[in-house]
């Protein structure tokens, strides 16, 4: 769809504006612009004519943002920041190999990372930029061309592929495992059970599977695998963690399997891309060494 022209101002008035509203002043934003106050003014003026909105509320010497205002400097300066952020990967790398990835911190930290200098070494033209986001989000308001997430396959306006089931095994230190000299499945419910909120049922499916009681299961609750996972090793409780998350723990035997009932959760490891952006050649190379790379 094309826009009318008149709903796309300037880049100069859209940064006058941006400017004024994020310090509350003309004085400020000239100083931060490199221009005058008469420049800021006439800018903020000349986008007020053009969408027939008034932005501030002037009294005397100083400005306020309208509702109307406040509501479209949140917008704009989003947009500004992703126009930003293009700019700096677009100078960075000006044959335009930029892939900004969204990944899960744990996911990205322990298994990611590691690998990735395999993937830089075969393709040496792509730079690739991590942010850490752990929910699903919108892709057009981030500035990011694919996303590493835990869940279902349903994420609105975006392609999919499936990289891995969550499987999990109840882990904890040796401290607690002397303690509770764990046996069967039902010897979890004498044990602090730590929790994580991207799988709050966990403890009461591998329960429930293990034909174990499942009611009034309480511990504490984790946002992060990662600090779930810190938790177990200091002995705080018993958590279900995915395996290949936390081989070096493992490996150091600070963390060790209560009992050995693996459990695969609902859910599962996808990596997401808009759907325009599913022949960026950076991302189809990433994506394929990634599947591959997964299935070993």
């Amino acid at each position: 769809m094309k826009i009318p022209r008149r709903f796309l101002p300037s880049l100069a008035t859209l940064s006058a504006f941006e400017a004024a509203a994020r310090t509350g002043s003309v004085t400020a934003a000239a100083e931060y612009l490199n221009l005058t106050q008469s420049a800021v003014s006439r800018q903020i003026k000349l986008l007020e004519s053009q969408l027939e909105v008034p932005l501030f509320w002037r009294e005397r010497q100083t400005i306020r943002l309208t509702d109307a205002g406040r509501a479209y400097a949140r917008e704009i300066r989003e947009s500004l920041e992703h126009i930003g952020a293009a700019s700096m990967n677009l100078r960075a790398n000006p044959s335009g190999g930029v892939l900004n990835l969204a990944v899960m911190p744990t996911f990205g930290k322990n298994w990611l990372v590691p690998r990735l200098p395999k993937f830089l070494n075969l393709n040496p033209d792509i730079k690739l930029n991590l942010v850490t986001q752990s929910a699903p989000f919108d892709f057009r308001k981030k500035s990011v061309d694919a996303a590493l997430h835990y869940g279902t396959k349903d994420w609105a306006e975006a392609q999919s592929a499936f990289l891995s089931n969550d499987v999990v095994l109840p882990y904890c230190n040796h401290e607690l495992m002397k303690k509770y000299s764990f046996k069967e499945p039902k010897d979890v419910r004498k044990a602090p059970l730590l929790h994580l909120k991207s799988r709050p049922d966990g403890w009461e499916q591998w329960l429930t599977n293990n034909d174990v009681e499942a009611d009034h299961v309480r511990g504490m609750l984790f946002d992060e695998l990662a600090t779930a996972a810190a938790a177990a090793v200091a002995g705080l409780g018993v958590a279900l963690l995915p395996t290949f998350l936390f081989e070096e723990e493992l490996k150091r035997s600070s963390l060790v399997c209560a009992i050995d009932r693996p459990m695969q959760t609902n859910g599962g490891y996808y990596l997401f891309w808009p759907t325009d952006r599913a022949e960026f050649p950076p991302l189809v190379a990433f994506r394929q060494w990634l599947v591959d790379e997964m299935r070993g």
